[in-house]
């Protein structure tokens, strides 16, 4: 190979690394639309039970640097709302549920109604303003 294709195939590798790096920021802490699947409190590995209106359920490891910052903020955001609970899940305790939800980083957040709708799906470490959104949008369907 010569020096020109082996540089030209070194940038093109930089330039796709790169391109998929920035999509996997831009995504990370933003919500996904749920499967809508009914989901009951043993299906993600809670001992506790759902929220009347909604639940914030956190898929978290022992190891994840975000997830004690992720859970003050889903405690402190389900606080704000009357029938809103959170509920933390460690999936190395759990590994079944990591199977189940197809999760591949931590932390990971399920979104689910009242009528335990699973509605939507953050990856990463929640974004407050994506979080607030969705879960408003959660609440006026949800008396």
């Amino acid at each position: 190979m010569s020096p020109w294709a082996a540089g030209a195939v070194l940038l093109a590798v930089v330039l796709l690394a790169t391109g998929l790096g920035l999509l996997s920021r831009a995504r990370a802490g933003r919500a996904s639309t749920g499967s809508g699947r009914v989901l009951a409190p043993e299906d993600v590995g809670a001992a506790a039970a759902f929220g009347a209106r909604a639940t914030l359920v956190q898929l978290s490891t022992p190891t994840c640097a975000q997830c004690p910052g992720t859970a003050r903020l889903l405690r402190d955001v389900a606080a704000q709302h009357p029938g809103v609970v959170h509920l933390e899940v460690d999936l190395a305790r759990h590994p079944e549920v990591a199977d189940r939800f197809g999760v591949l980083q931590t932390p990971t957040t399920l979104l689910v109604d009242g009528d335990r709708r699973l509605r939507a799906r953050i990856g990463g470490a929640p974004r407050p303003d994506h979080l607030d959104r969705e879960l408003e949008t959660l609440l006026r369907r949800t008396p």
